[in-house]
């Protein structure tokens, strides 16, 4: 009667604390129920006989890189021999010319440098462009390496389909190894 008086003068708060309790331990005593049943199963290993082994292949694309070498053409220009007889003879001519127009001595002189001067310059661009224009190709070889990738198709071992007998029933697997003549099973015995 104590007890009674008691749960009946708690206040709302704490009556629903205790619900709160009394449903924890509930469901604490179903989980303990369920994790027993699942230690009363015992477990034990046997041998069982292999009845068949099939290796199992998947054709798979691989990227081989190859490295290609060959030769390759570069053409390359000589130019003809340098001569210096242009520009000497662009002075002398540029000199005389630049004689010939002065009056004076003075003017002469300057008229023959400035003449000199600019012969050169004339006889070295006229050298110039026989340069580009003339000569001769030579060829020459060098090797250039490159890296292609070949596509190839190959067989790769993705496991072994394996029959096994076990207790007068036959079973099948996949493995990632050959087992060999027999394969090591786990039993497990539940109770009805």
């Amino acid at each position: 009667m104590r007890v009674q008086n008691q749960l009946l003068t708690r206040s709302p708060v704490r009556r629903r604390l205790d619900s709160v309790h009394a449903s924890a331990y509930l469901v604490l005593f179903f989980i303990v129920l369920l994790l027993s049943q699942g230690a009363l199963a015992q477990s034990r290993y046997q041998v069982a006989d292999v009845v068949s082994v099939v290796p199992v292949y998947q054709n798979v694309l691989v990227k081989q890189p190859q490295e290609v070498c060959y030769e390759e053409q570069q053409p390359r220009r000589k130019p003809r021999g340098e001569s210096k007889t242009p520009g000497i003879v662009g002075v002398i001519l540029g000199g005389a010319l630049g004689n010939a127009v002065g009056n004076n001595k003075s003017s002469k002189k300057v008229g023959t440098v400035v003449g000199g001067v600019l012969g050169y310059s004339i006889a070295q661009d006229i050298t110039r462009s026989r340069r580009n224009q003339g000569g001769y190709t030579d060829v020459t070889y060098r090797e250039v390496c490159e890296v292609q990738y070949e596509t190839q198709q190959q067989e790769r071992l993705m496991g072994y389909d394996v029959s096994y007998s076990y207790a007068g029933q036959t079973y099948h697997t996949r493995l990632d190894r050959d087992p060999g003549q027999t394969l090591r099973v786990r039993v497990r015995v539940n109770p009805v």
